[in-house]
């Protein structure tokens, strides 16, 4: 099988590339090795946070591999694993950065959304066309997309199958950033470091905290998050941060 997915490891985070030519479509085959890195970086220590992009300038992803389709409805396999790579992605106890390079269309856009940042180069491009094929978004489109914009403008995207361009995405809260195409892997990277040298416990209950969270009664996203509070204060990062704040030197994690 050829290599589609390369990862590359600086300092303390690791870069997943899709790099399937020409548009870096997301194949059964792309999604198998996207998997894979990604399972592979939660395990790995060394590791504390991931940046996600597409090999080229064009494309981060131009969304699910069309040719595919046929084969997989007649399978009874719609969806290709695209759905549970995404919610990988999502509860991953690592942050996730997606640096959004060009075209980020159908699962390009959907992966992009399961990360827990976006940054956007300006040339990048968001949309989720399934609507002209006659299908809708499979890998959480319908869900996440409401979610970042609000439900007017994600039913906009969903109906029309339009995309956005960078400066859109950003005004919408789709992306936090949009920088020029020839500093983006920098930016990314930096960023990366910025949240890697953070204690990874509290990272991940973070994360843990705002996704059991997202979808429930205020009440029982509160007690949620009550619930990570006071598990973190059992940790030796927790005593350390405080023990490091109180003589006004820089903390050492552990991640224990």
């Amino acid at each position: 099988m050829p290599e589609l997915v390369h990862v590359e490891r600086s300092g303390a985070h690791a870069t997943v590339v899709i790099d399937h030519p020409k548009a870096n479509a997301i194949s059964s085959a792309v999604i198998a090795q996207l998997s894979a890195a990604f399972t592979d970086l939660a395990a790995d220590g060394s590791v504390r946070a991931v940046v996600l992009t597409g090999a080229g300038e064009r494309f981060f992803a131009a969304g699910a591999d069309v040719t595919e389709f046929p084969a997989a409805a007649a399978e009874g396999r719609a969806g290709g694993g695209g759905g549970e790579l995404a919610s990988q992605i999502e509860i991953l106890p690592k942050p996730v950065i997606a640096a959004v390079n060009g075209m980020a269309l159908g699962g390009g856009c959907e992966l992009a959304m399961a990360c827990d940042i976006r940054i956007a180069a300006r040339s990048a491009r968001f949309g989720q066309p399934e609507i002209n094929l006659g299908i809708i978004p499979g890998w959480g489109g319908t869900q996440r997309l409401p979610r970042l914009i609000g439900r007017g403008r994600a039913m906009s995207l969903l109906l029309t199958g339009n995309p956005i361009d960078a400066e859109t995405a950003f005004a919408w809260g789709l992306v936090t950033a949009v920088v020029e195409d020839t500093v983006l892997q920098h930016e990314a990277a930096q960023l990366a470091e910025r949240v890697a040298a953070k204690p990874p416990l509290a990272i991940a209950a973070t994360k843990r905290a705002v996704n059991r969270g997202a979808d429930r009664p205020l009440v029982e996203a509160l007690a949620a998050e009550a619930e990570e509070f006071s598990a973190l204060f059992a940790t030796e990062d927790a005593r350390e941060g405080v023990t490091a704040y109180l003589e006004k030197r820089t903390p050492h994690w552990s991640g224990r």
